[in-house]
């Protein structure tokens, strides 16, 4: 019951390794950041900034994971936007996060 799943690429993906671990230590770097940023922002004023920082870095890691490891950078216009249709609800998510502001 096992079929071969096949794809249809232009053509081979390069070799890319280098930019795979590149990737990975920013990856690290941006995770780092995101340990220290409650160390950093810890005071009562700056909870919103806090709040608004890590969802930045989260975001950022995100794209970076989608395109590089999921290989969106290099599949065709209609899949990544098929792909980031989630982005809406973490967009919307975000945002509603961000109106406790002005509670």
């Amino acid at each position: 019951m096992t079929e071969a799943v096949t794809h249809d690429h232009d053509g081979e993906h390069p070799n890319l390794l280098g930019t795979y671990v590149t990737v990975f230590l920013v990856l690290g770097f941006l995770t780092v950041i995101e340990v220290f940023i409650p160390r950093v922002y810890s005071g009562p004023w700056d909870g919103h900034l806090k709040m608004i920082l890590l969802c930045v870095l989260a975001f950022a890691k995100a794209i970076l994971v989608a395109a590089f490891f999921m290989h969106l950078k290099w599949e065709h216009p209609w899949l990544r936007r098929i792909a980031a249709m989630p982005l809406y609800m973490g967009i919307l998510v975000i945002v509603i996060m961000l109106e406790s502001i002005y509670r």
